[in-house]
């Protein structure tokens, strides 16, 4: 088996990529249509022919091609023969197809508490204050032994904390009730983009996605990402980033090899950066430093070099600059910028070059086999050998149906947890103080006379309260209901 990919030609001789500098990052960038998706396409196929996993974000619906075997045309035999490429062929590649609300592929889902406070509070857009009330309900929820499984879970534990927030408040801190308000706001609005079906089990196990098929080939795991990235970007990228922190957490050191375990595609990778707190993007640096020790490699698909911070910019091994536009000063500067990433080319103006790139050619940069930058080579990249276009609905109802995951992630659980705990203890509390007929009548006229009221009508009025909102009709009726049952 090869150790090198073949990115590309320049000037009649390959421009190669060794396959055991695969998890020292890398970068694909350039204007919208300039071939970055081609790009990412080809890398995908040739890390699987090599047998390394590969996980991507599709978010125009383009690399479900993947799966299916590109057609012949004579514009890719053309360029097949000017590169060359001795030994091309169509063919297709093994994929797996996912999808976060389950509709046009396998669903995934994870827990709140496997998604944790850090990148919970900046999905949910929190400030400071509102942060430390959530890492404040994750700690209580550890010492009080309640799962967090889903979001009526992390609900359920906000309700609860408010009705005890006197008590909880001399351990904890002031719990200010908007704050807790408006995390309960930012839940709803997380539901109505979708992202309920994401949190919950069962949930991903990582070796799904670092399969092989009976051939020896990494599969390529595609995630459908064009509704969620659409409708809720921040999903999107929260979801990306908490698969990178778990790949870090749950993977054994790898050492030298001569390819990565697996291979991860970031598309539209500004979004991971954008409007980032220090705290997370701190995090974020973190990962993609050491996450290769675990043998695996990121890959940052973007427009503009300039929307990945210089420190992660600077870790980033293979680089394919597509050709970038200079409309705007702005534009212009980004162009000097990307131009500064290369290692010289004497026979190259980089700035010049990235404005007259024509479509699938890149400014490619590739490792020596001591992991030093080789000089940039303006490449003509090659072609894909799977379809160059998405699988109709027909082909991927096909490939869902003969996939060895079929069944395993489609029904949803609900197990015990700290929504159904909270309510057992409302529900055992309440049962221990409901007086004798006796006892209610005498308290009854007591209370009447004083004008203080009975434990019933305080909890009911306290339910009331909490009715007054959907958040708590649905915790409330949880309680009740299991009381009128009973």
């Amino acid at each position: 088996m090869s150790d090198e990919i073949l990115v590309g030609g320049a000037n009649g001789k390959p421009v190669l990529q060794l396959a055991r500098m695969g998890n020292r990052h890398g970068l694909i960038a350039g204007a919208t249509g300039t071939g970055k998706t081609v790009s990412l396409q080809i890398l995908a196929e040739a890390f699987s022919r090599l047998g390394v996993p590969v996980f991507a974000a599709d978010i125009k619906g383009d690399l479900s091609g993947l799966a299916a075997a590109a057609q012949p045309n004579p514009k890719i035999q053309e360029r097949v023969e000017k590169i060359p490429v001795p030994d091309y062929r169509p063919e297709a590649s093994p994929v797996l197809l996912w999808d976060l609300f389950g509709k046009s592929g396998h669903p995934i889902r994870t827990t709140v508490s496997e998604m944790g406070p850090l990148l919970l509070a900046s999905l949910l857009e929190l400030n400071d204050t509102q942060e430390g009330a959530l890492y404040a309900a994750f700690r209580i929820a550890d010492e009080q032994g309640l799962l967090l499984l889903d979001l009526k879970d992390l609900r359920a534990l906000l309700n609860w904390i408010s009705e005890n927030r006197a008590e909880l408040s001399q351990a904890y801190g002031n719990f200010a009730p908007a704050s807790i308000a408006a995390i309960q706001r930012r839940l709803l609005v997380l539901e109505e983009q979708g992202g309920d079906g994401f949190f919950g089990e069962p949930a991903l196990e990582l070796s799904d996605l670092l399969r092989r098929d009976f051939s020896g080939r990494g599969v390529i795991s595609l995630l459908d990402a064009t509704r969620l990235y659409s409708q809720a970007p921040r999903l999107y990228s929260a979801f990306l980033l908490w698969l990178l922190a778990e790949l870090f957490e749950q993977l054994p050191e790898a050492g030298d090899s001569d390819r990565p375990k697996l291979v991860f595609f970031f598309d539209e990778a500004h979004l991971l950066f954008d409007n980032a707190p220090r705290a997370l993007l701190d995090k974020i640096k973190q990962v993609v430093r050491l996450i290769r020790s675990k043998g695996v490699g990121v890959f940052f698909v973007t427009q503009s070099p300039t929307d990945v911070p210089d420190d992660v910019l600077g870790q980033l091994g293979l680089k394919l600059q597509h050709a970038l536009r200079a409309f705007t000063p702005k534009d212009r500067k980004a162009i000097l910028t990307a131009a500064e990433n290369f290692p010289s080319n004497p026979q190259i103006d980089v700035a010049v070059t990235l404005k007259d790139l024509g479509i699938g050619e890149a400014l490619v940069s590739a490792l020596d086999h001591k992991g030093r930058p080789l000089p940039v080579e303006r490449t003509l990249i090659v072609p894909p050998r799977s379809r160059i276009g998405p699988l109709t609905e027909e082909e991927r109802r096909d490939l869902l149906a003969r996939s060895p995951l079929a069944g395993r992630y489609d029904q949803a659980q609900d197990r015990h947890s700290a929504y159904e705990e909270l309510a057992r203890r409302a529900e055992r509390s309440l049962a221990e103080r409901v007086p004798t007929a006796a006892e209610h009548d005498r308290s009854s006229r007591s209370e009447r006379s004083s004008g203080r009221q009975s434990i019933g009508e305080a909890f009911f009025k306290s339910a009331a309260r909490s009715i007054g909102s959907q958040l708590g009709q649905q915790i409330i009726r949880g309680v009740l209901g299991a009381l009128l049952k009973r």
